[in-house]
């Protein structure tokens, strides 16, 4: 397989255990100088050939032909791309989508299928991609179907809370896994029963409800032009449901509901003992209610920059963090010690307030102790924040490796 924006190696690590081989990742981040995640990749990864450059120069040297960067045959393109803007940590009016700054890298990803044309991709995103942008609800997920379509790629698409499957952190992302119709028999990659049951995805993380028909939800419009400007126009509501598959620009999507019976991890079971924990993670007397007020319920008056007045309203964020319960989602701004709505918060068997480990953070991801070690600690919480669940990726991963023995 082959990796693009690999971040610290998440996707690498889950795939991995799964059987999959690396020979060809790249991991860039242009508003940095020093490339921790680029070099943490680099450390923890001995095989395969790594790049640290910008994806589009290494998209331009294979359409050119240049051989300035070789980029090895592969049969899987896995990638966790930049979702800043499509991620609910912004406001829906931030939302740039598609044409955002960062959405536009999807164009990047399009261009490597092209270039390639491997049988199998595997990407991860936030589960607002399918309803982004706020204006027509569900365009960005439509443009992305419908352009790997024009290449003969079928499409299915899950989101999954990692918790909702044993693991020890509540973190939603959409999982999209593409197939060439070189690959597929008839039949397959359509309707109810590939999601519920006969699907790669479903074969890994299975589901046990659903509502729809057994008729295709939708057709694409083809023109991508045209879909751009007229998808969804006026929806409140994203057409896109939280699993589907799409074959020939034909989408059937439905609302499913997970099916898990065996044991789930919690926060307190991959916390590290107290007398291990460094004096900096203890919150200090004085800050304790500073933290209690940002994490609580407000509906305060406040004024606008032209002088008019709202109430701003939030709703409470539990103080300290519920340990005997998956933990919250980790956020990119998990780090440093300044108090903060988001920042988790745990009381100690001694009854002091602490903030989480990097090594407590990477467990929650299901990283290995210690493996974004030689960072600042502020950029090792980032990582994890930016990082996904190792786990649900091993298990689509062996999923799609059987699919795809099958097939050879």
């Amino acid at each position: 397989m082959a990796e693009l924006f690999a971040g610290v190696g998440g996707f690498r690590l889950g795939l991995e255990k799964a059987g999959w081989k690396v020979t060809w990742s790249n991991q860039w981040e242009p508003s940095t100088k020093t490339q921790h995640a680029s070099e943490c990749y680099e450390r923890n990864f001995k095989s395969g050939i790594h790049t640290c450059e910008d994806i589009a120069k290494v998209a331009d040297s294979l359409q050119n032909k240049d051989k300035k960067w070789v980029v090895p045959d592969f049969d899987l393109l896995v990638g966790g791309f930049p979702c800043q803007d499509y991620s609910v940590a912004k406001t829906a009016s931030q939302a740039a989508g598609i044409h955002g700054k960062k959405g536009v890298l999807w164009w990047e990803i399009r261009r490597f299928l092209e270039l390639k044309r491997p049988p199998y991709f595997f990407l991860e995103n936030v589960d607002r991609l399918l309803k982004s942008p706020t204006s027509q609800r569900g365009r960005d997920f439509a443009i992305m179907l419908a352009t790997v379509s024009e290449l003969g790629y079928s499409v299915e698409w899950r989101v999954v809370n990692a918790a909702d499957y044993g693991f020890p952190q509540k973190r939603r992302r959409v999982y999209i896994v593409g197939v060439h119709k070189s690959k597929l028999k008839k039949g397959e990659f359509q309707g109810k029963s590939w999601i519920l049951s006969e699907g790669v995805i479903a074969s890994a993380l299975p589901v046990s409800q659903f509502s729809g028909d057994e008729s295709p939800a939708f057709k694409l419009e083809s023109d991508i032009v045209k879909l751009s400007d007229s998808f969804a126009r006026g929806f409140k509501l994203s057409p896109f449901l939280n699993a589907g598959v799409m074959q020939g620009g034909e989408v059937w999507t439905y609302s499913v509901v997970p099916k898990f019976r065996g044991k789930s991890v919690n926060l307190e079971d991959i916390l590290i003992p107290e007398k291990d924990v460094p004096d900096e993670y203890f919150v200090e007397a004085g800050q304790i209610s500073t933290w209690k007020y940002l994490k609580g319920a407000k509906r305060e008056e406040r004024t606008n920059p032209g002088g008019g007045k709202y109430f701003y309203t939030e709703g409470a964020i539990p103080f300290p963090d519920h340990t005997d319960t998956p933990a919250r989602t980790i956020l990119t701004g998990e780090g440093g010690s300044t108090p903060s709505r988001f920042k988790h918060i745990i009381m100690t068997p001694s009854g002091r307030y602490r903030r989480l480990t990097p090594v407590e953070l990477e467990r929650l991801n299901g990283f290995p102790d210690n493996w974004t070690k030689g960072m600042p600690d502020g950029r090792r919480a980032f990582m994890m924040g930016n990082a996904l669940v190792v786990g649900v990726v091993a298990k689509i991963g062996k999923s799609l490796k059987s699919f795809a023995e099958k097939r050879n």
